[in-house]
């Protein structure tokens, strides 16, 4: 069992940047990924950015070069840096972890609004 509870979200300006923060605990040493989806209205949750317990990452295509996953183990945190930020990155932003422990699992957190205007 794992929660994930995800901060950060708001209002910023086309160009503007913003940091999105994902808090897990619970058995957070089964994670095995951990990463962020995101779903515009009238659109499907899409991949953004995750992050493997390798330390490995991987990105959609179109946040590559503006957005930046991290993770902070000793706060069982995960970050997803957005920069340069585009009115097409407004979406609900939700964190997501696999876990690997005799089955794989999936946990998502309730999520997080991003808007960014023109």
């Amino acid at each position: 069992q794992v929660q994930l509870v995800e901060s950060g979200g708001g209002l910023v300006q086309a160009g503007g940047s913003l940091r999105l923060s994902c808090a897990a605990s619970g058995n957070i040493n089964s994670i095995y990924t951990i990463g962020w989806h995101r779903q515009a209205p009238g659109k499907q949750r899409e991949l953004v950015a995750i992050i493997a317990r390798t330390g490995d990452t991987n990105y959609a295509e179109s946040v590559k070069g503006r957005f930046t996953i991290s993770r902070d183990n000793a706060k069982n945190t995960v970050y997803l840096q957005m920069n340069s930020l585009d009115p097409k990155d407004t979406a609900v932003y939700y964190c997501k972890a696999t876990l690997v422990d005799g089955q794989i699992l999936t946990y998502w957190g309730r999520g997080t609004q991003v808007t960014v205007s023109s």
